[in-house]
């Protein structure tokens, strides 16, 4: 992906988060249509926050998207690839307060330097919990100090790819003995799967409707 793409998907994703359809996002479609149709009370998941956390493009850099390898210690999604975040607490006030109280747990970001850009839909899950993404800009440059104990790496993958909806391809996974299809895309060495990639390819559609 060339600087010039880089820019303009970053454009393109400031002009999404103004618009109306931003102001009330849809339910994010889950790849497996088994488990999307299955869940229909949402309002017995478990509610939970991550944080995309997207770097503002400089005329040396360009506009990344913040990530991170769970610790192989872990007890579940050891290892994966994941988005700052976790579930909500009571003392959290919304879900934005969520995903600021544990990107600074996790990665160490400071509330302060993230600009809130909006929302994506939810996310339901059938390990039973309700994603709502939040987006944020945040400077390039900035030192991150991971939390050992579920934290493995932290790294930055580019927007442009991030939001190129042909990198994601489809593929089967087993969960609790059943056969799920999923999303997933690669950058280097990292296999992004899962609930991370179901979210980010939410964003590359949203963002590939402001790019036409």
């Amino acid at each position: 992906m060339t600087k010039t793409t880089n820019h303009e998907k970053f454009k393109a994703l400031m002009q999404f988060f103004k618009t109306e359809e931003a102001k009330s996002p849809r339910r994010i479609f889950h790849p497996d249509l088994e488990v999307y149709n299955s869940i229909t009370n949402e309002d017995s998941l478990k509610k939970a926050s991550v944080l995309i956390a997207v770097t503002r493009p400089t005329p040396q850099t360009d506009s990344q998207i913040v990530l991170t390898v769970r610790s192989a210690d872990l007890k579940s999604h050891a290892g994966q690839i994941s988005l700052p975040g976790g579930k909500h607490e009571n003392t959290d006030s919304d879900a934005i307060a969520t995903a600021l109280r544990e990107s600074e747990e996790e990665i160490g970001l400071p509330p302060s330097e993230v600009k809130i850009l909006g929302k994506l839909g939810d996310l339901a899950l059938p390990s039973g919990y309700l994603v709502t993404p939040i987006v944020g800009l945040i400077n390039a440059g900035i030192h991150f100090t991971r939390q050992e104990e579920e934290v493995e790496d932290i790294f930055e993958a580019p927007l442009s790819l991030v939001v190129d909806i042909p990198s994601y391809k489809k593929s089967k996974v087993d969960f609790k003995g059943k056969e799920r299809t999923i999303l997933e895309i690669q950058y280097g060495c990292y296999r992004i799967w899962g609930a991370t990639a179901a979210i980010l390819f939410n964003l590359a559609q949203k963002v590939s409707q402001k790019s036409i």
